[in-house]
């Protein structure tokens, strides 16, 4: 099968964290066989081959001036809840230049005798609308994959909401990582029965538990071994609800002084966070690591005790990739019960659930793993053995492929 996906972020090089699970999941068609294609728009700090993991990769420019480089890559918006007025000025250029990269593909393809089969639209907003029109005039199907910015946009603004919705019509089938989006999409017009939840994965080789990674990383940042090391990680964004992680905090260390917090990412709101840890006095009880590549990032994740998840609906979030990562790492997990979370983690079996919001709560939890080892041990060893029976990037291609086979044989 050949496959067209048009998508507005990636990686920026190998091991960077900017929508990871673009490349895992194209990279993950390849490896069974299928000649993947993969459209993205141009980034100044981009440094990918032509080819990386059995992908063509396809960069193409859209801005007139240097300073409307801000489409896609977790740029385009601020703090995942609000378009920058540069994108608004960048839209028409990025639009425009998306469909016809789109188009110039496929008209190549059948040309040369090797036409695509379908076209995979991820991000119904923004890649939606440019995606479905050379996919109709070429008589292909559309697939349109949701992953949580554009659902909320769409619900926000109504001329959004009709661009959406005219796209999620016109595809042949429609897949979300989890099913909050899904139920989301079918209010914008998604119709139920061409659509499915195909949930993300993780390499459990390259997140796993690992013993020596715990005294590294409690060597590198001068903890003691017996002192409980608390771990989040996400992109600093008001969805990941980081904001409430601090606000539980000092009733942590009121029960556990010694105790450390430490934030993995960037964002838009390091400094505020940093001006809440101030203001709340926990100046030398939070670490903030910025973004690490991936490899190190495994294994920070490997070093916790516990990771935390408080994720809030201040924009939408799909199915965070770090609940996996931490899941597959065997940690023990507290995660908000929004979004994705209730899709993988089942309250008291491989990870504990609060609401949204709720620091107290929070802390509650955090608590009852830091005073109960063995139970964070068995939560996290259930959360390992969820991640290598269904929720590994294979099992993802492989529910990937069934949707496409289905739209191509129809």
């Amino acid at each position: 099968m050949r496959i067209l996906m048009l998508a507005s972020s990636f990686p920026k090089w190998p091991g960077e964290t900017t929508a990871p699970f673009i490349e895992e999941i194209a990279a993950g068609l390849a490896a069974r066989g299928h000649a993947v294609t993969l459209l993205m728009p141009f980034h100044p700090d981009l440094r990918r081959l032509p080819e990386e993991r059995g992908v063509r990769l396809r960069i193409f420019r859209y801005a007139p001036h240097p300073a409307l480089n801000v489409w896609g890559y977790a740029q385009s918006l601020i703090s995942d809840t609000q378009i920058k007025r540069r994108t608004l000025l960048a839209l028409p250029f990025a639009l425009g230049a998306s469909l016809g990269a789109v188009a110039r593909e496929l008209v190549a393809g059948a040309a040369s005798g090797q036409p695509y089969d379908l076209v995979q639209a991820h991000w119904v907003l923004p890649n939606g609308p440019p995606a479905a029109l050379p996919a109709a005039l070429m008589g292909l199907p559309l697939v349109v994959s949701l992953h949580g910015s554009d659902v909320y946009l769409a619900e926000r603004h109504w001329t959004l909401a009709l661009a959406a919705a005219s796209a999620l019509r016109s595809a042949a089938a429609l897949t979300a990582c989890s099913n909050d989006l899904r139920v989301r999409a079918l209010a914008l017009g998604a119709r139920p029965a061409t659509s499915s939840v195909v949930p993300y994965g993780v390499d459990p080789q390259h997140f796993r538990p690992d013993p020596a990674a715990r005294a590294a990383v409690r060597a590198e940042l001068g903890l003691a071994d017996g002192v409980p090391l608390v771990m989040g990680m996400g992109r600093l964004v008001a969805k990941k609800g980081f904001g409430v992680l601090l606000e539980a905090w000092p009733a942590v260390l009121r029960a556990h002084p010694e105790a450390r917090l430490v934030i993995i990412g960037y964002g838009d709101l390091r400094e505020a966070l940093e001006r809440q840890v101030s203001a709340l006095g926990l100046t030398h009880r939070v670490h903030f690591a910025g973004q690490l590549e991936r490899q190190r990032a495994s294994t920070y994740v490997a070093a916790a005790d516990v990771f935390a998840l408080p994720i809030v609906r201040d924009g939408v979030d799909g199915l965070p990739n770090v609940l996996l990562e931490a899941m597959g790492a065997g940690r023990a997990i507290v995660a908000s019960r929004v979004a994705g979370v209730p899709d993988v983690i089942d309250d008291g079996v491989n990870g504990l659930m609060v609401p949204e919001r709720d620091a107290p709560a929070l802390a509650q939890a955090l608590l009852r793993l830091m005073d109960d080892p063995a139970l964070a041990h068995r939560l996290g060893a259930t959360a390992r053995a969820r991640i290598e029976q269904s929720l590994t990037w294979e099992r993802t291609a492989e529910r990937f492929e069934a949707v496409f086979q289905a739209v191509v044989g129809a």
